[in-house]
């Protein structure tokens, strides 16, 4: 008796049968560890003081003392939220003369604490549209 050849499944998608059903489900392509980078970046987030910076600095730029300040810290503290929250890639600075003024570099955190202020019903701001000049 001959073997009939079986469909190759592309490599990029899995399918797995569930036990409940009789149809396939598609699974997303990568693995658990594709995800270690954003882990160690939501990592950084989870904090509530670094949820506050990204909360006001999506509203404007601030210096580190203004930062501190709202968030009732010392400055030396909010240097290093901030520094990590760099190190991520999330904030960038611009220096004006004495000052350094923080900025949210990455426009999708946007969407992220508006999915948090939905969720946890903290007091959503009104934002203006960022100015990235």
């Amino acid at each position: 008796m001959a073997k009939k050849a079986s469909k190759s499944i592309p490599s990029k998608v899995v399918t797995t049968k569930l036990s409940s059903s009789k149809s396939a489900t598609v699974k997303p392509p990568g693995s658990a560890a594709s995800f270690t980078e954003a882990a160690e970046c939501l990592k950084a987030l989870a904090h509530p003081v670094r949820l506050r910076i990204i909360q006001v600095l999506l509203a404007g730029k601030f210096t580190v003392g203004e930062l501190a300040e709202d968030c009732q810290i010392p400055d030396n503290a909010m240097s290093d939220h901030l520094r990590l929250m760099q190190r991520c890639g999330f904030l960038s600075s611009v220096r004006d003369g004495r000052c350094v003024y923080y900025q949210v570099d990455q426009p999708h955190l946007m969407s992220l604490m508006q999915c948090i202020e939905n969720r946890f019903s903290t007091t959503p701001q009104r934002r203006p549209a960022a100015d990235k000049a």
